[in-house]
Order: C-alpha cells, then structure tokens, then sequence
C-alpha cells in the first residue's frame, strides 16, 4: 500500500489535532495507492477507541466511485498496531485495509484483521 507524503501529512495533523483521543477517518485507495484522507469524526470521544462518523455521509458511498475504503485510526501512546479492543470490535471493517498510526512513536502501519487474525500490509511513500 502506498500512502504519500501528502496523505500521510494529513493523517498525522488530524491525529495530533484530535489528541488525547483518538482520531479516526477513511484512507481512500485506488489501486493499493492513497489518494486522499477524510477525517471523521470519533463519536466515542475516547483515548481507547473509536467510532468513526462523518457530518457528510456522501463519504461512505465513495466505493461506488472505484474507492477502497481503509480505516485509519490513531493511537496515542500505544505502538501502531490493532489493541484487543480494535480486533473485538473490527465489525464491518473485517478484511479491509486497518490503518493505526503511533502519535508517541510516529509510526503508520496497515493491517487486516479477520477473524482473531491479523496480517500486516507493506506501507511505502
């Protein structure tokens, strides 16, 4: 997966912005390439996790335009990797790209999660 300088620019701002809780939003990816970040909105208000809203809900049916959909969400203190929390509550993002990013060691990693079972994904720039 390749996430550009740009879009990774983008994440950490909102990361750093929504601290200390988490950040959340969608990575939106054609052909394994970021072309763009939409920050969301965690409704949970929380450090420990998060539930992803947007004000403008046109953002959930970018697929129908030839988007994949990645979540992205960042973690504060914890490395970037899924917590037992974010692998409980995976939901409707199983086996889809799961993106955390480390704000303490700022670090972005990718994942899939299915099942308990989680797969990392090679992140460039």
């Amino acid at each position: 997966m390749v996430i550009p300088d740009d879009v990774r620019a983008a994440l950490v701002a909102h990361a750093e912005s929504e601290a200390p809780n988490e950040a959340c939003g969608l990575i939106l990816l054609r052909d394994g390439r970021a072309e763009r970040y939409e920050a969301g909105r965690n409704a949970a208000s929380s450090p420990f996790r998060f539930e992803l809203e947007f004000d403008d809900p046109e953002v959930w049916f970018a697929e129908d335009e030839g988007y994949e959909l990645a979540v992205f969400h960042s973690h504060i203190s914890a490395p970037a990797r899924p917590s037992r929390t974010d692998v409980e509550n995976i939901g409707l993002w199983e086996g889809k790209p799961y993106l955390v990013y480390s704000i303490q060691k700022d670090d972005l990693a990718a994942f899939r999660i299915e099942g308990a079972q989680i797969s990392e994904i090679s992140v460039s720039s």
